[in-house]
């Protein structure tokens, strides 16, 4: 690396960890795509599927290591030249680097949500309100049918009641269980 030789000692710390840092970064992409990479974001995720705050992931792992350097070194690199204030420099570098790790973290919770099962259940009808789409007989003795809203999109179902009237169009019922199909619901 003959050519840091006449650079200022900041400006060759900025090369010096931008350049391994780059390498690093370049091969982590390549097996990251094409399936080799051990530190892929499924090894920052909790084992158990639960977010621990907002984030889905650890904050320091060795990938965010990368990309707060990453941005924090060519930011260094980029500008170093446009700032006599080397301080300013190093704040603006710095403040770069955390935003590739905060892009990271939003990059990644949208490919998390590629993976989320959105297939429709009945029992995530439970404990919801429903709108009676037609009239449900009293005591289980017919079905009607209700319109349910599950994860964003509305399905019409068949349900009963137990109560000992009817339950007519338009009204707002809790379904309270789920039997053989068919949604059992009570007056709200």
């Amino acid at each position: 690396m003959n050519f840091l030789e006449h650079y200022e000692p900041l400006l060759k710390a900025f090369w010096y960890i931008a350049l391994p840092v780059s390498i690093f970064f370049l091969l982590q992409t390549i097996m990251t795509f094409i399936g080799l990479s051990g530190t892929s974001a499924d090894v920052d995720i909790d084992a158990d599927g639960s977010d621990a705050g907002d984030l889905p992931f650890d904050l320091f792992t060795l990938r965010n290591l990368i990309n707060f350097l990453l941005g924090f070194s060519w930011t260094g690199i980029s500008l170093f030249n446009k700032f006599e204030n080397k301080a300013v420099l190093i704040g603006i570098a710095i403040a770069v680097g955390i935003t590739f790790v905060g892009l990271f973290f939003v990059l990644i919770k949208q490919i998390l949500k590629l993976s989320e099962d959105n297939s429709f259940k009945l029992e995530n009808t439970l404990h919801k309100t429903a709108d009676v789409y037609l009239t449900i007989p009293e005591n289980k003795s017919g079905k009607g049918k209700i319109q349910i809203s599950v994860k964003g999109s509305v399905h019409e179902l068949d349900a009963m009641t137990h109560q000992l009237e009817k339950i007519p169009f338009g009204s707002v019922v809790k379904v309270i269980a789920v039997d053989s199909g068919v949604l059992i619901v009570e007056k709200f």
